[in-house]
């Protein structure tokens, strides 16, 4: 059996089942119906207005960047620009104020931070309908709030010497999202607003972020009102998610690069719009195929899922990431450790003077933080978020989503998550 690779025989079987889970716009598993891709050609779809879906066309939300789908349903946007100590210039998208009444435009307004996770934007914050998407629903609590986006995506591919075509560009993983990152743009959005703290909810990778910037620059514990991590991530040794299958390539870098390149994996562009555009608007095959894409690697919650949004989702996301991204996470999975960058002994005795990589010290996470879990999250384990809480100091809620379906992107995406888990959030911020 071949996967169309030409590369050494012991390498050939291990390459097939990578490319296989790791690329499920190509190969997916068979899907929960039992049905196989099939291609066709566009036709039209729905979109997003008000409480319900309406009739929707190619050529609107699925093609519409973040600023503009903001615009579109009546919402104010700014665009903002960061610089990181290392060069990176990161795009900040902000909603300054609601629709509803009493949340217009007013000095000293309360400030929410979102970090979105792995292969994603500031898109994931407004991916349902305008009741119901987080970012919406604390604009119009009255929060002056703003959506990150990670070095390396859709909106944050500048630098002030490199380019993306330069691998030199893509020589980071999230250690350098927490290092840098966040510290940028925490100082840019306070200094905006005037205000002297701020909440910050992540999702997924958008916590791991958070909490390698906390330790490493203690300082910035004092600005956080409250944490709310969504799918908490720094451990990850219990994952049941296929793609366990990463954890050899801890030890593979080579074999990554060869495969991957060593620059960006997974860019929002190219094939991938294609195939979004070709296939998932297309009504008998966008359950049976594209809603097999969301699910394969984060656990299956169709009665969540939203199929007609599916477009409009896949119109945002991959993202893209960087390839030492995918490295650093598959260490993670193998060592069982929340450490950083593992270059191997040789070289980190040269930057760690160390055989091992220095572990993160949770310890020196004092913000106050709340965990958000759920049962059926193939990322974000119990067990490895019960290791992560007994390591944080200071964790005032450890919730668990009162829904055993309930998944990883479903903090995003689901139906109902306003319901399951905003409400929580909006009434907890009360208090903090």
């Amino acid at each position: 059996m071949s996967c169309g690779l030409k590369m050494d025989s012991h390498k050939h079987s291990f390459v097939c089942i990578v490319i296989s889970i790791v690329l499920p716009f190509l190969v997916t598993f068979s899907s929960c119906d039992d049905s196989f891709p099939v291609f066709f050609e566009f036709t039209s779809g729905y979109g997003i207005t008000g409480d319900s879906l309406s009739p929707y066309f190619y050529g609107s939300d699925a093609d519409l960047s973040v600023p503009q789908l903001i615009h579109k349903y009546g919402f104010p946007c700014e665009i903002h620009h960061v610089t990181t100590k290392d060069g990176y210039i990161l795009e900040l998208h902000r909603i300054p104020f609601g629709t509803k009444s009493g949340s217009g435009p007013k000095p000293g307004k309360d400030v929410v931070f979102l970090q979105h996770g792995f292969l994603a934007s500031s898109a994931d914050w407004i991916m349902n309908t305008v009741d119901k998407a987080l970012a919406y629903e604390l604009a119009n609590h009255g929060y002056d709030v703003w959506l990150g986006n990670a070095r390396g995506n859709t909106y944050s591919k500048n630098h002030t010497d490199l380019s993306p075509k330069d691998s030199k560009f893509w020589k980071f993983s999230f250690h350098e999202m927490g290092a840098y990152d966040i510290p940028a743009v925490l100082d840019y959005v306070l200094n905006t607003t005037q205000q002297p703290n701020l909440f910050y909810i992540g999702h997924s990778m958008g916590t791991c972020m958070f909490w390698i910037t906390m330790q490493m620059y203690p300082e910035y514990n004092s600005k956080i009102r409250n944490m709310f991590a969504l799918a908490p991530i720094a451990y990850v040794e219990h994952i049941k998610s296929p793609i366990r299958i990463l954890s050899p390539l801890s030890t593979e870098a080579e074999l990554v690069t060869e495969i991957f390149g060593d620059r960006e994996f997974l860019p929002h562009d190219g094939w991938i719009t294609l195939f979004r555009k070709i296939v998932c608007s297309h009504e008998p095959i966008r359950e049976a195929l594209c809603a097999n894409i969301i699910f394969l690697l984060s656990g299956f919650d169709k009665k969540e899922l939203n199929e007609t949004m599916l477009p409009i989702i896949l119109a945002h996301t991959p993202a893209g990431a960087s390839t030492h991204t995918i490295i650093h996470f598959a260490q993670y999975i193998n060592s069982g450790k929340f450490r950083q960058f593992d270059y191997g002994k040789r070289e980190n005795m040269k930057i760690y003077k160390s055989e091992e990589p220095p572990k993160y010290d949770l310890s020196k996470v004092t913000a106050p933080v709340s965990l958000y879990w759920s049962d059926n999250d193939w990322l974000a384990v119990k067990e490895d978020v019960d290791r992560l809480k007994s390591q944080l100091p200071n964790v005032n809620d450890y919730f668990r989503v009162n829904y055993t379906q309930f998944t990883h992107l479903d903090f995003l995406f689901a139906i109902d998550a306003h319901k399951m888990v905003y409400e929580r959030i909006l009434e907890s911020m009360k208090k903090y």
